[in-house]
């Protein structure tokens, strides 16, 4: 049924919507009102299949009943406990549970409350961690072109999305970039890791010849680029990008924010590539998406690089009102063992190849420039309009609405991630929709 009319906003004027054009969202809104395992209900009453699982998060689909009746109960036990010098017992339940899914040699957790500020979190652990060990000249930090690591300053700086970037100024000093792995003339419509570009692993040793080694703290790259389109690493890249970390005692960091809690069809895609990164930093699926919180996985290495000095004195000066929150650690709980329960992991594991031949029928489709997928990941680029980069995918997206499916759309590209309960009728209705709009674009 459409939205009640005394539910509507009286007013939309006082919401500025983030990453949104808001201008044209306000003269012609896209409420969503309520959801239910694989679908949004639309203020106008339609059912909209979710091609997204919200922003890379939903991974166990919408109103999952574990989950909501654990918030339930959390809320009606412990609402809130301070999270410095205090702490209460589902932190730790909610860190073991963690941990049993990271990769051998990952050992802690430290609880953020979003992707942003586990990149943040990580940045800052990782200079202290140099300091900690007396190398405090190893302050430079490394990111990748076309990466995505969210959007605070410490985030922005080591991101390579132009966007993100070009209105906020210098940013953080110390702060360089290797080549991205977007390779289109040797590797459009590969299927799954594409053959060519494992060599561009070694921009990497480019830049410890510029800048020197021992000035380098750490490196943060995504495993699989989400936001920036679904860019999937070449055969042998992160391999050798782990090789060349190591060998220079440059920490490395895996932004698993997107593609962490089975995207890939593993825990994290860290073990899906078979490498320990020195930290992990995930969110989004770590509750499903349902209360705000992230986290910052480490080696034991670097969390016992900390634990010098008096023991009454604080270890790490950095942490949040919210970290840890009892009723995010709640929703985290209930949210892995929804994953485990249902098997939702080797859900997504064994629909992957189910996908892959679904994404890669939209080859030929108008405008279609190139396809990528992994996992229940997936991307399709489309041509831009002369003049006009992202109109025609920005179209894509405002007809797929109207036609009962969400997708996201960054620049040209169709960005796809469906929640890990889809059936392959909700792969085939996905696509079904994108080929009525791709074959009416012009």
């Amino acid at each position: 049924m459409p939205l009640d009319q005394n539910q509507w906003p009286n007013d939309l004027r006082a919401f500025w919507l983030p990453f949104t054009a808001n201008r044209q969202f306000k003269k012609s809104p896209r409420l969503l009102v309520s959801a239910n395992r694989m679908h949004y209900q639309s203020s106008d009453g339609r059912h909209v299949l979710d091609g997204t699982a919200g922003l890379w998060c939903c991974n166990a689909g919408h109103n999952s009943p574990r989950i909501v009746e654990a918030i339930q109960k959390q809320v009606e036990s412990l609402d809130y406990a301070p999270a410095f010098q205090m702490s209460h017992p589902r932190t730790f339940e909610l860190s073991n549970r963690i941990i049993d899914l990271a990769p051998q040699g990952i050992d802690h957790v430290f609880f953020t409350n979003s992707g942003s500020e586990s990149v943040e979190s990580a940045l800052k652990i990782a200079i202290a961690y140099h300091r900690a060990r007396g190398e405090g000249q190893r302050t430079r930090l490394i990111g990748r072109e076309r990466g995505y690591h969210g959007v605070n300053f410490g985030g922005i700086s080591v991101g390579g999305m132009v966007n993100n970037r070009r209105v906020y100024g210098s940013l953080l000093n110390g702060v360089d970039h290797i080549r991205d792995t977007h390779i289109p003339e040797k590797n459009a419509f590969s299927r799954g890791q594409p053959k060519h570009g494992a060599e561009r692993a070694d921009d990497l040793e480019r830049l410890i010849a510029l800048h020197g080694a021992d000035t380098i703290a750490a490196l943060i790259i995504e495993p699989v680029a989400g936001s920036t389109g679904v860019l999937v690493p070449p055969i042998g890249y992160l391999e050798r990008i782990h090789e060349i970390c190591s060998k220079h005692g440059i920490l490395l960091i895996f932004d698993e924010v997107i593609c962490g809690f089975g995207r890939l069809g593993d825990s994290f895609a860290a073990n899906y590539f078979g490498l320990t990164p020195d930290m992990i930093t995930c969110a989004k699926g770590l509750t499903n998406g349902i209360i705000p919180m992230g986290a910052v996985l480490t080696s034991s290495e670097i969390h016992d690089a900390f634990m010098t000095g008096p023991e009454h004195l604080i270890e790490l000066f950095h942490g949040y009102t919210y970290s840890g929150n009892p009723v995010a650690c709640a929703a985290g709980l209930a949210a892995l063992e929804t994953y485990r329960v249902d098997g939702l992991f080797e859900r997504a594991a064994s629909l992957a190849p189910y996908w892959e031949e679904a994404i890669h029928s939209m080859k030929g489709m108008n405008h279609v420039i190139d396809i990528r997928n992994i996992g229940l990941m997936g991307a399709i680029e489309l041509a831009p309009r002369d003049g006009l980069p992202s109109q025609r995918a920005f179209d894509a997206f405002l007809q797929a609405f109207e036609k009962g499916l969400l997708i996201r759309v960054t620049a040209d590209v169709i960005a796809l991630s469906p929640p890990l309960i889809a059936e392959k009728e909700d792969i085939d209705t996905i696509f079904s929709i994108l080929t009525e709009v791709l074959q009416g674009l012009d």
